[in-house]
């Protein structure tokens, strides 16, 4: 569900009109429905309104400060994954202890920085950083709590790059591996051990794979328990997949069923950590035809936006579904939608049918949310897009258009 709709053949969003935001900001940029942030964090507050939780949202799927606040201001906590969105999260509002912090690499300052702010838990991904964990803990004369990720080999039947539970992958460890490390760490006076962690991976539309994970993770925690291993906290990650465009994903209350069907008998506090299923179709990139090009064998719409602006066409070969933002009594042409960046793979969509356009005509990438901008850069020098939030009838520009100056910014001459 979200808040982008046609109103005599115009999109808006929310009671604002598309076209004015345009105008008045120029593109491309990406555009956030505050009204549907809310409506998705909801809908997660209220599945697993029955037990002790917190919903923690992935920041690295939209990590702007408005987004952020919003989310803060609703109860929201924050899965982290560097200390830049450590620093993002507790700018926005977020308090510490609703923050997890997850991650394979950890620097010593980002450790120390989080020790200090106080944050709920670390998940911890290996023996190497349960050491260097300790260490510094011990050092500041704190106790660090701590939790586990769990890698249970589950297949989530995703795209292979966003894929993060089998046991070929970086992430976590066995369940061997993970039982060891909580007898180390059940020793260490420097760490207190509060929980467990499991994510298998992005952009699911399954729920199976979701609860073979948490059976799992269920048995290694009865194992502790019979070790005198009790803990506070299970963390079952995110990955709750969107509709992009034929998908058939899963609502929230679905995804929370069988898990707390599962742990009716249990007395942990949940964590869930959802990021695409808030954003993702909370936004939509804007962008100008500058454009159009036909050769003896394609046809291409030239747009403004590029894949330093969106990489998931380019990365994972992803599909968005791209509308006009103003519909016309014209035909369909099909069409490769391309950016200005010198590099085949810059595309938005290929061989797409779309409404006939002509330079200047606006467009909507569907589904932008998530993933958008966090993964935008600066490639061929281009400066980044402007990031504006619609809340109700007004909007505001909340990240400003880069100029040429912030390009070089730290640079210098020799």
């Amino acid at each position: 569900m979200h808040y982008f709709e046609y109103k005599d053949n115009e999109l808006w969003c929310e009671e604002v009109p598309v076209k004015a935001i345009a105008r008045e900001v120029g593109t491309p940029f990406y555009l956030y429905s505050a009204r549907t942030f809310t409506r998705h964090f909801n809908a997660y507050r209220d599945a697993f309104k029955k037990r002790p939780h917190l919903v923690a949202y992935a920041v690295k799927s939209n990590s702007n400060l408005a987004v952020l606040n919003l989310l803060a201001g609703l109860g929201a906590g924050a899965d982290i994954v560097s200390g830049g969105e450590l620093f993002r999260a507790l700018e926005a509002g977020i308090p510490a202890e609703r923050i997890v912090y997850s991650g394979v690499g950890k620097t010593r300052d980002e450790i120390t920085a989080a020790l200090e702010a106080g944050i709920l838990l670390f998940n911890v991904e290996s023996p190497g950083e349960l050491e260097v964990i300790s260490e510094i803990a011990r050092k500041m004369d704190k106790r660090a709590r701590i939790s586990f990720r769990v890698n249970p080999d589950v297949d989530p039947k995703t795209h292979p790059y966003i894929s993060t539970g089998l046991s070929k992958n970086k992430f976590g460890l066995s369940m061997d591996q993970a039982f060891d490390a909580y007898l180390r760490a059940s020793r260490d006076s420097a760490l207190e051990v509060v929980g467990i962690d499991c994510h298998i991976g992005s952009q699911l539309t399954d729920i199976s794979p979701f609860k073979d994970a948490f059976d799992r993770i269920k048995l290694l925690v009865n194992r502790l328990e019979s070790e005198g291993i009790r803990l506070s906290h299970i963390d079952i990650g995110g990955g709750l997949g969107i509709r992009y465009n034929d998908e058939d994903p899963p609502l929230p209350e679905d995804y929370a069923r069988p898990i707390l069907e599962a742990m009716e008998d249990m007395p942990h506090t949940l964590i869930v950590e959802p990021g695409r299923s808030i954003s993702g179709n909370a936004g939509i990139l804007v962008t100008s035809v500058l454009y159009t090009k036909t050769t003896d064998t394609k046809e291409f719409y030239v747009v403004d936006a590029a894949m330093n602006d969106l990489a998931r066409p380019s990365l994972y070969q992803a599909y968005h579904d791209i509308q006009p933002v103003e519909k016309k009594a014209r035909g369909t042409a099909t069409v490769d939608i391309v950016g200005p960046i010198c590099e085949t793979g810059d595309f938005l969509a290929r061989d797409r049918a779309v409404q006939e356009l002509r330079p200047g005509e606006l467009l909507a990438v569907m589904s932008a949310g998530a993933y958008g901008f966090t993964m935008s850069s600066n490639y061929n020098s281009r400066p980044r897009a402007a990031e504006v939030m619609v809340r109700d009838d007004r909007f505001q520009v909340v990240r400003e258009r880069e100029t040429y100056r912030d390009l070089i910014k730290g640079e210098h001459i020799l």
